[in-house]
């Protein structure tokens, strides 16, 4: 279970961000190339877009690197396969 900060240090940790800018950890690779990640401040949560920025994880763009990461996933399966052979 994730603990979630008290909603005190939360408006703290958002000020902090506001001024100095989110300090970002990857939570999940989805591909070789695209990860989501979390402010260990403020817990925004963010990912990279196919433009090659970041942007708020929404729960559409959570939905769309499941779907990737599912396809990744296949990929990279079916290679190792095809090199076995």
């Amino acid at each position: 279970m994730e603990k979630k900060p008290s909603s005190f240090l939360f408006s703290v940790g958002r000020l902090i961000c506001y001024f100095f800018g989110h300090h970002l950890q990857v939570t999940h690779k989805i591909t070789d190339h695209i990860f989501e990640y979390r402010c260990t401040r403020c817990a925004l949560e963010m990912t990279d877009t196919t433009q090659g920025t970041l942007a708020r994880l929404t729960p559409r763009f959570k939905e769309t690197n499941e779907l990737v990461a599912k396809i990744y996933r296949r990929k990279c399966s079916r290679k190792v396969l095809s090199k076995a052979s």
